[in-house]
C-alpha cells in the first residue's frame, strides 16, 4: 500500500473519533438545552396590571385575577385554564349566541362571594367587597406561587369586617391546584352571615362542559348532576366535560376545617357553589345565623383542582389536604 494512501486512511480515522465523540457532546448538550427549555416552558410566573393579575404556566396564562371592575364589585378569577390553554371556566364576559349569557355580572369565572352578611349583598353587587392592598405581593418559590390580599367588605361608607385572603397555586401532572384561604374579622363591631343558596364559593363553568351541553358533576358521595348532588353535603364536587375532544374540569374543595360541611349549590346549566351557610336553603335545618364576634376570627378555606385528561378527584382532594397540612 502506497505511504500517501496509509497516511490518508490514518486522518480518516482520526475525524471519525473526533466526530463520534462531537455528536456524543452535542446530543448531551441538546438534551440539557431541551431539559432546560421544557422546564423554562413549564415555568410559574405572575403579571400584574393596573387592576387584576395575571398568573402564567409557561406561555399560557391560566387565569386572571382581578380585584377592580365597574360592574363586579368583588374581587374574582376569571379564565381559567388547563396547561394545555383549554378554558374551564365561562366565557367572561360570555360571548352571545356562544354562551348563556345570564348572570353575567354575578358568575364570573371564580368567586367567593355572600348574598348577606348582615344584611349586605355581595353576591348581587348590591355592596362591595373592594381591595385594599396586596397583603404579600405576588411570589413564586419552591414550585408554588402565593399572593395575599387585604379587602374591606363594605355597604356603603359602613365597613362590614375586614377580610384577609391568601392564595396559591401548584402546578401538577394534570392541571394545577389552587388553594384559597380566607379569614374574617370583626375589627369594630359584630357581623354575621345570614343562610341562604348565593353565599360561598362558586364556579360557572366552560359552556361546552355544563350538564345540559353533555358534561357531567360527580361528588365524594357518587351522586350525579344536579337532581342528586344539589343541597347536599360533600368533602369535594367535580364538574367535568369534554373540549374538542380532550377532557376537562374542576374541583370544588372545602377544607374539613371549615365551621361545617359545605352543602352544594350545582346547577346543569354550568354552576356550582360550595356552600357552608345555607342550612335553611338546603332544607337541612332551621336557619342560621353564623355570628362573628368583635375580635374574632372565621377562617374559611377552599381547595380548586383545575385538570384535564383522565383523573381521579379523590386523590385530587387528597393532594389538596396534604399540601394543606404542610
Amino acid at each position: 500500500m502506497a505511504a500517501a494512501t496509509k497516511v490518508k486512511m490514518k486522518l480518516e480515522a482520526i475525524e471519525l473519533s473526533v466526530g463520534e465523540s462531537n455528536v456524543r457532546t452535542l446530543a448531551g448538550l441538546l438534551l440539557f438545552l431541551a431539559g432546560l427549555i421544557s422546564a423554562q416552558a413549564a415555568e410559574l410566573r405572575f403579571v400584574t396590571h393596573e387592576s387584576s393579575l395575571d398568573i402564567h404556566i409557561g406561555s399560557v396564562r391560566i387565569a386572571s385575577y382581578v380585584w377592580r371592575d365597574e360592574k363586579m364589585l368583588r374581587p374574582y378569577f376569571a379564565h381559567l385554564k388547563v396547561p394545555s390553554g383549554l378554558e374551564v371556566t365561562r366565557n367572561h364576559p360570555p360571548i352571545r349566541g356562544t354562551d348563556a349569557v345570564d348572570h353575567d355580572t354575578m358568575h364570573p369565572g371564580l368567586w367567593l362571594a355572600f348574598g348577606d352578611v348582615s344584611g349586605a349583598d355581595f353576591w348581587r353587587n348590591k355592596a362591595k367587597i373592594e381591595h385594599v392592598e396586596f397583603a404579600e405581593a405576588p411570589n413564586v418559590r419552591d414550585q408554588a406561587g402565593t399572593f395575599a390580599v387585604q379587602n374591606r367588605p363594605r355597604s356603603g361608607t359602613q365597613e362590614i369586617c375586614a377580610q384577609l385572603c391568601r392564595y396559591s397555586i401548584r402546578k401538577s401532572a394534570s392541571g394545577y391546584l389552587l388553594t384559597i384561604d380566607s379569614t374574617f374579622r370583626a375589627p369594630d363591631a359584630d357581623f354575621y352571615f345570614r343562610d341562604q343558596e348565593e353565599m360561598g364559593l362558586g364556579v360557572r363553568v366552560a359552556t361546552p362542559i355544563a350538564v345540559k351541553n353533555g358534561g357531567r358533576m360527580i361528588d365524594s358521595e357518587g351522586r350525579i348532576n344536579e337532581k342528586e348532588i344539589w343541597g347536599n353535603s360533600a368533602k369535594w364536587c367535580d364538574y367535568s366535560g369534554a373540549i374538542n375532544g380532550q377532557k376537562v374540569g374542576i374541583t370544588l374543595m372545602p377544607h374539613p376545617d371549615n365551621l361545617r360541611p359545605s352543602w352544594f349549590h350545582s346547577r346543569d346549566y354550568g354552576a356550582l357553589v360550595a356552600n357552608p351557610f345555607g342550612r335553611k336553603a338546603f332544607g337541612k335545618g332551621d336557619s342560621s345565623r353564623v355570628f362573628v364576634k368583635k375580635g374574632e376570627v372565621l377562617p374559611l378555606r377552599f381547595g380548586v383542582f383545575v385538570h384535564e385528561g383522565d383523573i381521579n378527584p379523590n386523590q385530587g382532594y387528597a393532594n389538596y389536604l396534604k399540601v394543606e397540612a404542610n
